[in-house]
């Protein structure tokens, strides 16, 4: 079998390459932290000390880190990734990214004879745990063809042509995702408001034309209060950054998304980068004076045992 190697290895990579070692797929490791590496290495990982080093020694390397910055530095700091042999190597980038940066560094993989993909994902935790994330999947068919088997172990594949247009389909994607996120807040609190308790609110929301993936997965964390925590206001930070950097290149209308990118760095401000994405309702919780905390067992979903784990 191919040997695959991941770089980045915080939440969602380090579900992606326990299903890809759990696909019995020899399985190499980098992270900048070597302790979030423990449980793979446990279990048969093997550990490489930089990005060059594990691109040395397998067939293809997933890669998914913070951001633009992030990947830039994997692949061509000193040693990194371009600093080793790719020729007939694969590279797949599950990183929210910049299109035209990934652009350039995929023309750079490829100038050295290797086959690059970008396949940002959209989904959560629980369905990275699971393997069945939905993947943008951006490259030549060659490419895409050289990655499959390992992209049918991640989740699900969506091709949306070249290489590139992984990340155009990742950042539209949650452009609709934080604005539904943003103003679900809006409409929970007026419903209570108005005398339409929350828990019934949902319950005859899902379904409607007002249904969405936020509304049906991410409300039950305003519940419990914990306001999702695997998502940090951070990285939601950072996606809207990347979407208005995209608006700006194409000069397109977005006065819904400056509003939704206000309205979480109004919540980072209040309640720290660290805070769970859904914080950003919690805004209007507390500005109207009300919570929408929901009695019962709200266990969250990347707590549920999936059958991946077993």
């Amino acid at each position: 079998m191919k040997k695959i190697g991941v770089i980045g290895l915080g939440n969602m990579g380090s579900a992606v390459a326990r299903n890809i070692q759990r696909a019995n797929f020899p399985l190499y490791v980098h992270d900048i932290r070597k302790d979030v590496g423990k449980k793979l290495i446990e279990k048969g990982a093997i550990w490489k000390n930089s990005p060059k080093e594990l691109m040395d020694d397998v067939d293809i390397v997933v890669s998914m880190v913070f951001g633009p910055k992030e990947i830039e530095a994997v692949m061509k700091n000193e040693n990194g990734i371009l600093q080793s042999s790719c020729k007939d190597k694969g590279w797949i980038d599950l990183t929210t990214s910049s299109p035209s940066l990934m652009r350039n560094l995929a023309k750079e993989f490829e100038a050295l004879g290797g086959f690059a993909v970008d396949s940002p994902v959209t989904g959560s935790l629980d369905a990275a745990i699971r393997g069945d994330m939905i993947m943008f999947v951006g490259g030549s068919e060659k490419a895409i063809s050289n990655a499959k088997e390992v992209l049918e172990v991640i989740g699900e594949i969506r091709c949306v042509g070249d290489y590139g247009n992984g990340y155009v389909a990742k950042l539209v994607n949650n452009q609709l995702w934080k604005i539904h996120a943003t103003a679900i807040g809006e409409a929970m609190v007026l419903a209570k408001k108005a005398g339409l308790e929350p828990e019934l609110w949902w319950k005859v929301m899902k379904g409607g034309a007002a249904d969405s993936f936020v509304l049906q997965h991410d409300v039950p964390s305003i519940f419990s209060g914990h306001y999702d925590p695997s998502f940090r206001l951070e990285l939601a930070l950072k996606d809207l950054d990347l979407i208005q950097d995209l608006i700006k290149e194409h000069g397109t209308r977005s006065e819904l998304t400056q509003a939704c990118h206000e309205r979480f760095q109004e919540a980072a401000n209040r309640y720290g980068d660290e805070a769970g994405e859904m914080t950003v309702c919690k805004l209007i919780e507390e500005d109207a004076n009300i919570n929408l905390r929901v009695k019962g067992n709200w266990i969250a979903p990347w707590d549920v045992k999936h059958s991946s784990e077993e």
